[in-house]
């Protein structure tokens, strides 16, 4: 039996803006109620998807909210007990936590039975809270990719955490593949070679700087301010996979698959709002198994959540970051 604390830390947003208007304060820990179990956070990822509903552009999420999709923890209060006992070590991804009802920034956050996932790992709190969002996102897109060795391979928006750790497993998975990454900026070449890259390609203003249809993949996570430009550089029969908003932009505008996809090519996507428990168990295990790298970028505390909302928005952002206790 454990003992739960009446009160709990929680960052809420009143109203959008900019990193200030994260508040951390105290809240009465949740009650637990049928189907739903109540979760100790260790730790949570952030996501430029909390950035945009931090600035009100998440038209369905209504204010006063506690943001985070995702986390890491310990079972602390159950309504299923033989599946999430107390003390089971968990992940949970997606499912409208810290949209439709609030999330994981904060101590304890309450979540519908089916959207835990009990998961077996040594790793530590910093180390597995960087797989749920990010490495599942680059997970279920090399999947869908088909990828082989010998394959020249971009990674449109690299720079990013799914777009590292993309890199980081399909250099343990797939040995032998040309990996490419788009970046604003050239001087973030070396990063990108140092974090398992072959090459950086210049991405200025929307266009690749590149000529011809080189590419026999491309991970878009730039998304579809970019898509089709991206499309103009795959080769025939290529895959163009489409897994992210970073450009800011939800919604294709004059976009004709019939022309602007490759030739006998295909256009595929990956959500991770799409989470299968043993998948995700099945990554964990194989990060563990071939010691991939997934140490999060920087790690900030619960505390410093405006400091870590404005490191991921700022210029020297690179990969995941995670905010702990």
């Amino acid at each position: 039996m454990v003992t739960l604390p009446d009160e709990m830390r929680a960052v809420v947003v009143y109203e959008p803006g900019g990193p200030e208007v994260l508040r951390l304060e105290r809240r009465p820990v949740p009650p637990v109620r049928e189907g739903w179990s109540l979760v100790r956070v260790r730790a949570r990822g952030l996501n430029h998807s909390e950035v945009f509903t931090r600035k009100g552009l998440s038209p369905s999420v209504k204010f006063p909210r506690v943001l985070g999709i995702e986390c890491v923890g310990e079972v602390a209060s159950t309504t299923d007990p033989s599946r999430l006992p107390i003390g089971e070590k968990v992940i949970s991804i997606m499912g409208e936590m810290g949209r439709d009802f609030d999330g994981s920034y904060a101590d304890y956050v309450l979540l519908p039975n089916d959207q835990i996932h009990p998961v077996e790992s040594g790793l530590p709190w910093e180390a597995l809270a960087a797989i749920p969002e990010t490495c599942y996102t680059a997970y279920g897109s090399m999947l869908n990719m088909r990828l082989t060795s010998r394959q020249s391979i971009l990674v449109r928006g690299a720079t990013s955490g799914v777009g590292i750790a993309f890199a980081r497993l399909a250099r343990a998975m797939v040995p032998g593949v040309c990996l490419l990454g788009s970046t604003r900026s050239m001087a973030r070449e070396d990063l990108l070679i140092r974090n398992g890259f072959d090459e950086a390609v210049l991405d200025l203003d929307g266009s690749l700087q590149v000529k011809g249809r080189p590419f026999d993949r491309v991970l878009e996570l730039v998304g579809p301010a970019t898509l089709k430009d991206t499309c103009a550089h795959v080769r025939e029969g290529g895959i163009v996979c489409s897994a992210g908003q970073l450009g800011g932009k939800w919604y294709m505008d004059g976009f004709d698959p019939i022309v602007d996809l490759p030739p006998d090519g295909c256009l595929t996507s990956f959500y991770s709002g799409n989470v299968r428990g043993e998948r995700l168990a099945e990554l964990v295990s194989r990060i563990e198994k071939n010691d991939i790298d997934v140490w999060p970028e920087k790690v900030f505390t619960l505390d410093r959540m405006e400091d870590a909302h404005r490191f991921l928005e700022g210029p020297h952002c690179f990969g995941k970051i995670v905010v702990t206790e």
